[in-house]
């Protein structure tokens, strides 16, 4: 997809790039179903937002409907799977090798969506050598030499959050422009061209603990 150079500078909101994945995955699913047109008012019945919403937001990268047709499932899926970047294989490597490093590891989907994971950090010696879907587990000291030696698109933090700014802030040294931080703290990153999404399992659990309160 070739977007116009309007559509390339303009500023997209957070909450509409939020809303992308969602849309990407429901239309991977009515292509499983072999459905082959919709309209932005069926989509909208499956996904609870509405139709005005759907094409407002795809209207930020150009629109992609024909009136009294829909959109094309196959089409716009291929389509939004590019603006997400998904047409590009990214590598990954992860710096924490402890229970939830190697779930991200052992996670096939990310491998289908095209983010691959080509090596794993710790510092435990037990954990050192210690083998993850092919994938061995180094010592944080040979991270230098493997950035340097390898493209590396992404690296996920799943490490304590005592350490995790220092290793952030060296990993970006090294070069790395993306930073998928599970670390419980919001990492502190003085460069403008490094992307940093802080994931915080805990504040999504105590928001879900918040409705069931509200909701007894």
């Amino acid at each position: 997809m070739i977007l116009e150079d309007s559509v390339l500078e303009k500023e997209i909101s957070q909450a509409v790039i939020r809303r992308m994945p969602r849309y990407y995955r429901y239309l991977g699913e009515l292509l499983d179903e072999g459905v082959e047109r919709i309209s932005s008012g069926e989509l909208s019945e499956r996904m609870s937002v509405t139709a005005s919403q759907i094409r407002q937001d795809l209207n930020n990268f150009g629109g992609f409907g024909q009136q009294g047709y829909g959109y094309n499932v196959s089409f716009l899926y291929e389509e939004i799977g590019k603006i997400l970047g998904l047409d590009q294989n990214h590598n990954i490597i992860i710096i924490g090798a402890g229970n939830l490093g190697q779930a991200l590891a052992n996670y096939m989907k990310f491998d289908r969506l095209g983010f691959h994971t080509i090596a794993l950090f710790d510092v435990k010696e037990e954990l050192i050598g210690k083998n993850i879907r092919g994938i061995e587990v180094l010592h944080v000291k040979e991270l230098d030499h493997f950035v340097k030696t390898h493209d590396v698109d992404i690296a996920a933090l799943t490490m304590p959050k005592s350490s995790a700014d220092d290793i952030a802030n060296h990993l970006v040294s090294l070069g790395i422009h993306a930073i998928w931080n599970f670390a419980h703290v919001d990492l502190s990153i003085d460069a403008k061209d490094v992307v940093v999404e802080n994931v915080h399992l805990s504040d999504s659990l105590m928001q879900l603990s918040y409705n069931i309160v509200k909701n007894k």
